[in-house]
Order: structure tokens, then C-alpha cells, then sequence
């Protein structure tokens, strides 16, 4: 995913500038690009003698350090505005979430091991609030909470109706089983939408939202194959 290694300087980017233009003084760091022309590679906030506030932004290699204003610097700062994969990445990890917290909410009467309750709890504690910060944004950007005309069945590692029925109906050891393989399963799906948004995705805090999707369920997922 070279492109996801890439992006979340973007956010710093902005905020950075964004902090220099309020401020007009003070010193912070903006990554500009990926190149380094010396010292540490960054760009540099600064106030000049006469109280204005200029960015001194390192070149491409054999190039001369520039001086910016803020809001030059904020022109070249990377596009940060929305698409549609991001819209639908998150209205659809809404929904894949959603069904995730169904199934957790069954273990605390029906699962027999305290490891399989205790990651149960550990999924709806990282998953509820995931879910409220993508409705968040979308509130934010102007994007329904929900996609219309989307099969959202046909997500990756949704379980079906049947399957969801069968864990209803187990108890004891096999709802272990049964809960373990269908969440490793919803895990890898939430994993592929993830690496989707960061492929085809421009927006920042979907970005981080998808890597934090990324680290969390890699996390569970070794954990529920140990057990």
C-alpha cells in the first residue's frame, strides 16, 4: 500500500499551514513531499524580522530550499476533499460494524470460553466508537448515513442470514467455534474494504479511520486464531 505509507503526512500538511496562517509566528513542521534536500527533509514555519510568517520548504534533490507564505504553502499542500470511495467506505463500514456488534452482543449468554466474552468485549469497545466517528464524518461532509441501492450483503465477510441464525441457535463450545470462525472471516472482510479505501480513497480521515481498522482487527484476528 504505498500510497496509504504516504498519505497521513497530508493531514499534517494542512494542519501545519492551517496553524501558521492563524498564528502568523511560531515554528512547526510540514512535510511538502516525500523528497529531501538536506538537514532533516522537512519545511520549517518561521517568522521573518518584519513579524511575517514564511515556510521554508526544502527543494527536490540538487534544488534550493523555497520561501513560502502560509498560503502558498497551503496551495501545494495535497487535495484533501472527498470521493466517492470514501463516502461509500464509510457508510458501508458502518453497516459492516453493525452487523459485527450483533454478533458480539450474543457471547456474554451463549459463549463457554472467558477469552472468546472478554474479546467479544474488546470488539464492541473498539467498534462502537468507530462507528459514531464515520457517522461523524459523514455528518461533517454531507453524506447519508447509509448508501442506497448497495447489497450490503455482498460486503466482504459479511455472514449471511443462515449463518447469523445458526449462532443465535449455539450454545457452550460450539458457539466458540462457530463465533470464532465467522468473526476471523468478518475481520479479513472489514481488512480488504480497509486497503480498498486506501487505494482509491483522497480523504484524510478516512485514511486514518481505514489504517486504524487495519491495525485493530489485525490485532483481534491473530488473537482469535491463537485460541
Amino acid at each position: 500500500m504505498p500510497r496509504s505509507a504516504a498519505r497521513p503526512a497530508r493531514s499534517t500538511d494542512r494542519a501545519v499551514v492551517r496553524s501558521v496562517i492563524a498564528t502568523a509566528a511560531g515554528v512547526a513542521v510540514l512535510a511538502l513531499g516525500a523528497c529531501d534536500a538536506g538537514g532533516d527533509g522537512t519545511a520549517k514555519a518561521r517568522t521573518r524580522a518584519d513579524g511575517a510568517a514564511v515556510v521554508v520548504a526544502p527543494g527536490k534533490p540538487g534544488e534550493p530550499a523555497r520561501t513560502l507564505s502560509p498560503e502558498e504553502a497551503l496551495k501545494e499542500a495535497p487535495d484533501n476533499s472527498p470521493n466517492s470511495a470514501d463516502f461509500s467506505y464509510a457508510q458501508m463500514m458502518i453497516v459492516h460494524h453493525g452487523q459485527a456488534l450483533e454478533m458480539v452482543a450474543l457471547a456474554p449468554d451463549r459463549a463457554a470460553s472467558r477469552s472468546v466474552k472478554l474479546l467479544a468485549e474488546r470488539i464492541a469497545a473498539a467498534q462502537k466508537p468507530e462507528i459514531g466517528a464515520m457517522e461523524g464524518w459523514l455528518k461533517n461532509n454531507g453524506g447519508a448515513k447509509r448508501q442506497q441501492g448497495h447489497d450490503h450483503g455482498a460486503m466482504p465477510g459479511m455472514a449471511t442470514a443462515a449463518q447469523l441464525t445458526q449462532l443465535r441457535a449455539a450454545k457452550g463450545a460450539d458457539f466458540d467455534e462457530l463465533f470464532l470462525k465467522l468473526m476471523i472471516t468478518h475481520h479479513q472482510g472489514a481488512i480488504t474494504m480497509a486497503v480498498e479505501a486506501l487505494s482509491q480513497g483522497n480523504n484524510v480521515q478516512v485514511e486514518e479511520m481505514a489504517n486504524d481498522v487495519i491495525a485493530q482487527q489485525t490485532s483481534e484476528m491473530s488473537r482469535m486464531r491463537a485460541m
